[in-house]
């Protein structure tokens, strides 16, 4: 603490230092106030605590220090103010949502800040009408709301003196909400998405009507000028055809439809290109990980499958991601969090190296003319001096030199518990199969944005031509080298556990390229275990294709590689049946299981073996 006279100016200086360093925002002023705290851009107002500098006072300033901090680092102000609706009531309960996402971002990620936020939500409820509600109609929406979006993307309980208000509504938003709640959690990271999914409750709590327009798009100026506005009102007409604007479900129920006619030459591909817009809210629905799991007879049995351009397409480094400092942080997290899961799949690992290991045990043949003199044998020998040395030579084993690939899922659907633990489960195999002499790689893969990125600009500034097939840019990411030891590789799991990189996934050419990886190695066997929850989605070239395009074409891949390929492909699918895809599959619906069905997947190929 700087040295300083008076107490509340020294604790101003350091909470001052401090808020920028969060906000990343070195021009951030910040002042005590005796009345309400305020936020007003880079000047902030937060509660003044007296001059002894009481704990909970401090708390409190802390607390809303770092909240204005947050929303400085983490808010577009512009891209909030597009999409925010009109009425009043509904307006405060969206930037209610969007304040509980900012502050949400620091609460996951530093437990100080999360106690900070906590002892200010505390001082927040003392003076909030809902502790005084008595029934449904005396409850403020906004507030209910920013608690139960703040429970759900942290797991922090409501404070105490608001519980009795929530309750009475609580019920109705869940029944009328629930589902669109559940998902705010997929695009926390995410502003133009996470508003997108706000103001679908909105529509679910019936505070607004409608569908969002042009102009209240969250999302609709990031496409980059006006020529987008002017290409969406083209399109417009085919929209309304095709039932756009009835929610994310509908738009994938009507491409599927839209591609069943197509087959039928009922309606020409080229308006399905034609029809495209600027995503609008099919776009924002695209982030989320909507999974069009459709039963093998809606597909035809051949694809001819495109990429409009691999420019932009990128193979990367776990380390080029993020620095040496980050990654180990975020080991850290990843640890701290599957601490309690370790030694359930350390023991199925065992497991795993005992039936390796059993398949490796030396044999010998003895009493041989030559090889390695055996000690055993000996004492006959000075026993009866006209005895012969004995030798022994080692038999040759069965066990076929292998390499495994373990191909993880890095799409927006897998955030959270499931990606952690599909990191920690591959971390482990990695570990087990190296002490068996099983070489391992880990792969993941995932796209660069959300929405196309610069292949959809790209498209769009030649004028859309028909028929551009996938429409994103690819983001492959290595792991682990199949040649790297573990102790090198271990750090670079934690990436998994970043914000921001878990993106939609195009899974047919993620299989090519970790199967062609595989072909390029001198092992004489070759696995490649696929962990995926579900099929392939991109909404960018979902909204140009039709809805079964990338699922089409991994069905291909997949009938290629079983069918002519050396690579032994297995799959483990989380909370999805893949067994529709894959001939040698298996599907768990807790992320939990994921370690022991790994285990018995790769104990089951070297068994048959």
């Amino acid at each position: 603490m700087p040295q300083n006279d008076n107490p509340l100016e020294s604790f101003r200086q350091v909470l001052t230092g401090a808020s920028r360093a969060l906000a990343r925002e070195p021009e951030l002023e910040l002042g005590f106030t005796a009345e309400l705290p305020s936020a007003a851009g880079k000047n902030v107002k937060v509660p003044m605590p007296g001059r002894a500098l009481g704990e909970r006072e401090v708390a409190e300033a802390r607390g809303f220090a770092d909240a204005a901090a947050l929303k400085l680092r983490h808010h577009d102000a512009a891209l909030h103010g597009r999409g925010a609706p009109a009425d009043d009531v509904a307006r405060s309960v969206f930037n209610a949502a969007e304040q509980a996402r900012v502050e949400a971002l620091g609460a996951r990620g530093m437990a100080g800040i999360r106690s900070n936020l906590a002892r200010a939500i505390e001082m927040r409820m003392r003076t909030d009408p809902i502790t005084r509600a008595r029934s449904r109609e005396e409850v403020p929406l906004d507030t209910a709301l920013g608690l139960i979006v703040r429970e759900r993307l942290t797991g922090e309980a409501p404070p105490e003196a608001a519980r009795e208000g929530l309750k009475l509504v609580s019920d109705w938003i869940e029944d009328k909400a629930g589902a669109d709640l559940d998902a705010l959690g997929l695009a926390l990271d995410d502003q133009a998405a996470f508003a997108a999914l706000a103001t679908k409750v909105l529509r679910d709590l019936e505070l607004v009507e409608g569908d969002l327009d042009a102009e209240s798009d969250p999302d609709a100026g990031d496409e980059g000028d006006g020529e987008d506005k002017d290409e969406g009102d083209e399109g417009g007409e085919d929209d309304d055809e095709a039932g756009g604007g009835e929610g994310d479900a509908d738009i994938r129920v009507e491409q599927g439809d839209a591609s069943d006619r197509e087959e039928e030459g009922e309606i020409d591909p080229d308006e399905m290109s034609d029809g495209e817009e600027g995503l609008g809210e099919e776009g924002e629905d695209g982030m989320l990980p909507v999974r069009p799991n459709r039963p093998l007879s809606d597909l035809p049995p051949s694809f001819d499958y495109r990429v409009f351009t691999t420019r932009f397409d990128e193979i990367v480094e776990a380390g080029e991601l993020c620095d040496d400092e980050e990654l180990g942080r975020l080991r850290s997290y990843l640890d701290q969090q599957l601490v309690h899961l370790q030694g359930a799949v350390t023991k199925l690992a065992n497991r795993l190296q005992r039936r390796l290991m059993a398949q490796q045990n030396r044999s010998w043949d003895f009493d041989q003319e030559e090889g390695l003199l055996d000690a055993a044998r000996l004492a006959r020998v000075i026993v009866n001096p006209a005895h012969s040395l004995s030798y022994k030579i080692e038999r040759d084993t069965d066990f076929r030199d292998t390499v495994v690939t373990l191909l993880i899922d890095n799409s927006g659907s897998m955030r959270g518990r499931p990606i952690s633990i599909a990191a920690i489960s591959a971390d482990i195999m990695a570990r087990t199969l190296e002490r068996c002499g099983v070489k391992v790689e880990i792969l993941g893969f995932t796209t660069r944005a959300w929405k196309g990125g610069q292949a959809r600009e790209k498209w769009l500034g030649e004028g859309r031509p028909a028929h551009p097939g996938r429409l994103n840019d690819l983001r492959h990411i290595i792991y682990k080298k199949a040649d790297e030891p573990w102790r090198r590789a271990r750090k670079n799991l934690g990436l998994m556990m970043r914000e921001g990189l878990l993106k939609e996934n195009i899974d047919g050419e993620a299989l090519l390229w970790a199967h062609n990886r595989l072909i390029a190695r001198a092992e004489e066997r070759r696995i490649l275990m696929v962990i995926s929850d579900g099929a392939p989605v991109d909404d960018s070239t979902l909204s140009v294709n039709s809805g079964t395009y990338l699922e089409r074409h991994l069905r291909q891949v997949i009938a290629w590689i079983e069918a002519r390929s050396p690579v032994e492909l297995i799959a483990i699918g989380i909370g999805h049946d893949v067994t529709r895809y894959y001939d040698r599959a298996v599907t768990i619906m807790d992320a939990e299981q994921l370690g022991g069905a790994m285990v018995e997947q790769l104990a089951s190929l070297f068994d048959a073996d």
